[in-house]
């Protein structure tokens, strides 16, 4: 089964998209803020990653930053998910190997699931 980390501060945008995923038959693993999210991921290894920006505890940048520092996460693929405009985020996370950018309110959750399924090769 494919598995998705998703590291989002916003509880009901983090369970919208834990229901959303498992629906559509991922294992779910969530977190509340990036150092969580960090840790969590190391435990469970996930396949793919939702990634909000701005978090309390450690932001999405510096999460991302660790992950990559990690043997099990240097390829993972990591998609921002944020309420921040691309040209407003930090210029490091292209350097830190962001599959795609996604802004919250631009797509429902569906086409969330839909992008994820894509950067996955899942049909």
């Amino acid at each position: 089964m494919t598995k998705i980390a998703i590291i989002e501060d916003d509880q009901v945008i983090n369970q919208m998209y834990r229901m959303k995923f498992e629906a559509a038959g991922f294992t779910v693993a969530t977190a509340s803020d990036g150092e969580a999210g960090v840790a969590s991921a190391a435990k469970f290894k996930p396949d793919i990653i939702l990634l909000d920006l701005q978090m309390p505890r450690m932001g999405g940048a510096e999460a991302l930053e660790l992950i990559r520092q990690s043997d099990w996460g240097a390829h993972v693929p990591v998609i921002i998910l944020t309420n921040l405009g691309e040209e407003e985020a930090p210029k490091s996370l292209r350097q830190l190997g962001i599959h795609s950018y996604i802004v919250k309110a631009e797509l429902t959750p569906s086409q969330v699931v839909g992008r994820v399924k894509d950067a996955l090769g899942i049909a």
